[in-house]
């Protein structure tokens, strides 16, 4: 079998360089902090004058040496002159450490503060471990712009400046002999830094991908051993982990480049002053004295173009990680195409929620980043909840022409079977999305007339996959209501049948949940984010299969703490049990979209032949 060829080590990187920054994008960063930047300037600008006396001064020494002429004050004045040079450079470092710490926390929270105000839809279309790999690991990226050259630049042309008008005074002669020199390494770290740029942002992009997979593997790593799929999700995990690594190693390549530059710049200019230097010595043309401080000088003139090539090595790969970090920035919030929300006006005998004529389609990306879901859980043999299976396919419109109301003070619940819309119109009223067409009012006001906080405070929200928050089951309680009494918490526990919870722990409301509530049983999780919901007392609650994780006595203790609650409250109730349903003030019956009946259970099951069927087999679907 013929040997495959092999890779050049040095050879450029794919171009999957994902998005792009610019240094103009960088600069609001480092403008935050411009006040101690500039001071950063002043010091490296007086640590620049004090290294650039020192050889001045050495060269003096070397000469009084050779004449045999006392010393004097020289010798202090140098050690005076290198304790103050290094004690400035520490002063300097530790603000560039300070500062390149404050700039990583400023975008951190820019990230942090764009995230959790992105339209849902965006978070269907990425991934949660992506967004924390962009807060986490491409913000640090950020830290070496400040830390490694750029921000005692001003320093650095001093001293670059400062050793050439030196040099050239000197020896025109030895200084025209590295030019050349210097020049070409100049030349190839420029080159080499859209290189680096490319690399990191592959990189990070990589390492992003990795986040998610194993964010992804650790969340389910319960259905992924139960299904017997551990060795295929550490396959999974391990090539993303392989992908990472290569490109680490192409920023590796980028880097094996760019580092030696400056210290291959230093040893050839050396070889070279050191020969011509010598036959200029040797002629007479040149002093000895003068040639020991034409060569400090040079190690003064190197020492900037390296700080310049570690900070345009160090700005590339910032800019790479810019790029991921910008590209979220520049993402509209939920709210950027709001209308300017208007006073509420609740109109009188108005229904408490309207659908009018309502339809809606998820956003291309959200069924996209659905249906890749669905597949890598297939092909993971990871078995897919009711909800993936429902999606996969989802081209077109989810709702068509929904109509109903609920009245105020009413219960209505609505049923149909899997991937008939249900969650979607809770969705629809909580506003994480907007309807394609149609009007859904809220007392008689469009809610898109209204602010999506003023619409969500008037709903207490109960998800069908309500998460459990890490922490403790206060903390979940007062995750909507964070000034209830300890007493307001157990009360409403109580009243879910939660109170053994309590009872059991010497800690009360303060019982850890573990993460995601691993500590809790699935009933009681469920029984928690109504607990939650009933705490917040808003005047309407959406319950979206509230009691499917409930065995029958704990369904009718929920069922009558709901009904308590209820006076004087409006709900809108999913569920798949007809004991949930039956003495509902009316009922929504949807299917594929569409509303087929509306009525109450004896009319429905009249009158209607799928909530017939449903009936019969107590909405089990």
């Amino acid at each position: 079998m013929p040997d495959s060829p092999r890779r050049n080590p040095f050879a450029r990187p794919r171009k999957d360089d994902g998005p792009r920054a610019t240094f103009r994008q960088l600069l609001p960063f480092l403008f935050e902090h411009k006040r101690v930047l500039v001071w950063v300037s002043v010091l490296s600008m007086l640590g620049a004058l004090a290294t650039l006396v020192q050889p001045l001064l050495i060269g003096q020494v070397i000469e009084r040496v050779q004449t045999s002429e006392p010393l004097g004050l020289l010798v202090w004045a140098l050690v005076l002159f290198v304790v103050v040079s290094s004690a400035i450079s520490a002063y300097q470092h530790f603000l560039l450490q300070r500062t390149g710490t404050a700039v990583v926390l400023s975008s951190r929270r820019r990230l942090i503060a764009r995230i959790l105000h992105l339209p849902v839809s965006e978070f269907d279309a990425r991934r949660t471990g992506d967004l924390v790999s962009r807060v986490g690991t491409d913000t640090t990226m950020l830290y070496a712009v400040l830390t490694q050259g750029l921000a005692d630049s001003v320093g650095s042309v001093l001293l670059f400046i400062g050793a050439l008008i030196a040099m050239l005074v000197i020896d025109p002669v030895l200084l025209l002999s590295i030019v050349g020199v210097i020049g070409a390494s100049v030349v190839a770290v420029v080159a080499l830094s859209g290189r680096m740029r490319r690399a990191t942002a592959q990189q990070q992009q990589r390492v992003g991908e990795l986040t998610s997979g194993i964010e992804r593997a650790i969340g389910a790593v319960r259905t992924i051993r139960a299904a017997g799929a551990t060795a295929r999700e550490e396959q999974a995990v391990a090539a993303k982990a392989s992908q990472a690594y290569e490109s680490g190693v192409e920023v590796a390549r980028a880097s094996a480049l760019v580092v030696p530059i400056a210290g291959v710049a230093l040893q050839a200019s050396m070889l070279v002053v050191l020969g011509v230097g010598g036959m200029r010595v040797a002629s007479g043309a040149v002093a000895v004295s003068s040639l020991v401080t034409f060569v400090m000088f040079l190690f003064l003139l190197v020492m900037p173009l390296a700080s310049a090539f570690g900070a345009i090595a160090s700005v590339g790969q910032a800019l790479g990680a810019l790029g991921r970090i910008q590209e979220v920035l520049d993402l509209p919030d939920e709210t950027s195409t709001d209308a300017a929300p208007r006073p509420a006006a609740p109109v009188a005998d108005a229904p408490a929620l309207a659908f009018r004529d309502i339809r809606f389609r998820y956003p291309e990306a959200s069924v996209a980043a659905r249906e890749r879901a669905a597949r890598e859980a297939v092909e993971a043999h990871v078995p897919l909840s009711e909800d993936d299976d429902a999606t996969v396919a989802v081209t077109e419109d989810v709702l068509r022409g929904v109509t109903f109301e609920v009245p105020r003070g009413a219960r209505v619940a609505l049923v149909g079977p899997s991937g008939a819309g249900k969650s979607t119109v809770l969705a629809l009223l909580e506003r994480f999305y907007d309807p394609s067409s149609g009007r859904i009012e809220l007392d008689g006001q469009d809610i898109r007339e209204l602010s999506r906080e003023d619409v969500r405070a008037r709903f207490g929200y109960v998800e069908q996959d309500a998460p459990t928050l890490a922490g403790t089951i206060a903390d979940n309680l007062r995750l909507a209501s964070p000034d209830a009494s300890d007493a307001d918490c157990e009360r409403v526990l109580r009243a879910v049948n939660l109170g053994g919870v309590i009872d059991r722990s010497p800690f009360g409301v303060d019982t850890p949940v573990g993460e995601d509530g691993v500590m809790l049983s699935g009933g009681e999780r469920q029984r928690l984010a109504i607990a939650r919901a009933l705490l917040a007392a808003p005047p309407i609650l959406l319950l979206d299969e509230s009691t499917s994780s409930l065995d029958g006595l704990n369904e009718q203790l929920m069922r009558d703490a709901i009904d308590a609650v209820a006076e004087g409250r409006t709900l809108l109730v999913i569920a798949h049990r007809l004991s949930t349903v039956v003495d509902s003030d009316r009922i929504v019956v949807l299917d594929r979209g569409e509303v087929v009946g509306q009525g109450t259970h004896s009319e429905l099951v009249r009158d209607v032949p799928l909530y017939r069927d449903l009936a019969r087999h107590q909405l089990l679907v």
